[in-house]
């Protein structure tokens, strides 16, 4: 992801533009919390577990897509980026068609 690190980009664009990737199938929800963590936030595992109140371990499960988590958790790391889980369509045609209308 370390083509967001340019200094031009606003916290918001860098955001926008993982969620982009993550939509199109190019990372994972781990590899998008991950990025978020570090490059936006810039905090560590330990810091960012404390603040969203999971485990440092669970974190890190997370961002290794070790993990089998509930909504309600998946919805707990990622609320400090104001983003939720979501349906999204499993086919990326169905994607593209959704994102075109």
């Amino acid at each position: 992801m370390s083509e967001f690190s340019s200094q031009e980009l606003s916290r918001e664009d860098k955001m926008l533009i993982a969620l982009k990737r993550l939509y199109l199938g190019e990372i994972s929800e781990g590899e998008l919390l991950s990025y978020l963590r570090k490059d936006l936030l810039k905090v560590s595992q330990e810091s960012y577990a404390k603040l969203v109140g999971v485990s440092r371990r669970t974190l890190s499960d997370i961002e290794n897509n070790n993990a089998n988590l509930s909504v309600k958790t998946l919805n707990q790391v990622f609320k400090p980026f104001g983003l939720k889980i979501g349906l999204l369509p499993r086919f990326q045609e169905h994607l593209d068609a959704v994102m075109k209308l």
